[in-house]
């Protein structure tokens, strides 16, 4: 029988790589940091790493790295159970109450990822008579769930007010039981931040929830680092909030629910994803209590970032480089085409700095683009080079 498939699926492939949106795996030999050594052509090479989630640089913080090995010893490897049955440990209870501290929620429920922890929500808390109300470009993570529940599904354009609320008003004249607003606080493919005041506004309006995916912001959004509901003012008035461990706050694993106590009560009892995969692993749990412990004092990492940020943007326009307007450190470039920005990626690479070309299905068709993803642990001189071989590349590119 597979041989059938074999081929049908060796003609998948083909295509997918004639149309340049082949997705190469490339093997990196040292610890994630600003700099890591890359393995291009066979050979490693020292190259500057801009394409990670690593935005404040603590996924190789010696204090971090200490509280692992520390918890290794405390608490063991692995839990080889679920959370109800056998998996539970004092150092993930704790966790869960310094992130409902931090981001300002009654309680938190930890997934395995955030992909699993937005995958849990929607089937356990609506049902056939309720609504989701979802902006178009929310991650894949949040389209997946959606689709696990039985809900009436509304879309609106991207960070479009007036659309969310055609969208809104349309899912009350349905007869709605609960409506729920859900969008990213920061669109991982543009760096758009969403208008959470406006939302919250809409959402009092018409008698909404509020959940918000802010992988992309906790740690170094808002004056506190505690994402898009501090930057604008309304932690007080959303009620869901997701995210996850692996990205800003050390960039291991793990995800997290943080919301109203009744919420996180029930996912606890009717989650999918929590109740039938294997707790966070407790050296996870407790080095990200370490990264809880240095955000109180990142101040300097934050404004590093910002700075870093700004420079970037600041020099790829100057270069007449189109980049995707904002001030997150997500920095998108617009290339275009698929084959062209993969063929970018690859002379920036040959040029010591590490990015990588995203395309179709990851974005829209024809636009194609390099995302640039800046961090605290980057110097200034790490963000020049990084513009100077672009414009490298680019020259080679148009020869």
């Amino acid at each position: 029988m597979f041989d059938s498939v074999r081929d049908d699926l060796r003609a998948t492939l083909d295509e997918i790589r004639a149309a340049g949106l082949h997705k190469p795996e490339r093997v990196i030999d040292t610890p994630q940091s600003a700099t890591v050594n890359v393995s291009a052509g066979g050979r490693p090479g020292e190259v500057l790493n801009f394409c990670a989630n690593n935005y404040l640089g603590l996924a190789d913080h010696p204090e971090v790295i200490a509280a692992a090995h520390a918890a290794l010893d405390r608490w063991g490897y692995g839990m080889a159970s679920v959370r109800f049955i056998c998996g539970t440990q004092e150092v993930h209870k704790e966790l869960e109450a310094r992130l409902s501290a931090f981001l300002g929620q009654e309680d938190t429920i930890l997934y395995s990822s955030c992909f699993d922890a937005n995958g849990g929500v929607f089937e356990t808390l609506l049902g056939a008579e309720d609504a989701v109300i979802s902006d178009a470009l929310n991650h894949a993570s949040i389209i997946d769930g959606i689709r696990l529940s039985k809900a009436r599904r509304f879309r609106y354009a991207n960070r479009d007010m007036a659309d969310l609320e055609r969208q809104l008003k349309e899912a009350g004249e349905g007869g709605a039981r609960r409506k729920l607003i859900v969008t990213d606080g920061v669109f991982s493919m543009d760096g758009y931040v969403a208008p959470l005041n406006e939302i919250c506004d809409l959402a009092d309006r018409y008698d909404a929830m509020v959940m918000v995916d802010d992988s992309h912001a906790v740690g170094f959004v808002g004056p506190g680092g505690r994402g898009t509901p501090e930057l604008h003012g309304v932690m007080d008035r959303v009620d869901i909030i997701t995210g996850t461990l692996g990205k800003a706050l050390g960039g291991a694993s793990g995800g997290y629910v943080a919301a109203r106590a009744e919420i996180v009560a029930l996912l606890r009892q009717r989650s999918r994803p929590y109740l039938f995969s294997n707790t966070l692993a407790p050296v996870i749990a407790a080095a990200s209590l370490k990264v809880l412990d240095l955000l109180e004092s990142a101040g300097d990492l934050r404004e590093r970032l910002t700075g870093n940020t700004a420079l970037f943007r600041r020099r790829m326009t100057e270069e007449g480089f189109d980049v995707l307007p904002g001030d997150h450190a997500i920095a998108p470039v617009m290339i275009g085409g698929a084959s062209r920005a993969g063929r970018m990626a690859e002379l920036l690479l040959e040029r010591g700095v590490y990015v990588i070309g995203f395309s179709y299905p990851v974005v829209p068709q024809g636009q194609a683009r390099i995302r640039v993803q800046l961090s605290a642990a980057h110097s200034t001189e790490d963000v020049n080079r990084a513009v100077d071989a672009f414009v490298a590349a680019r020259a080679e590119l148009d020869a």
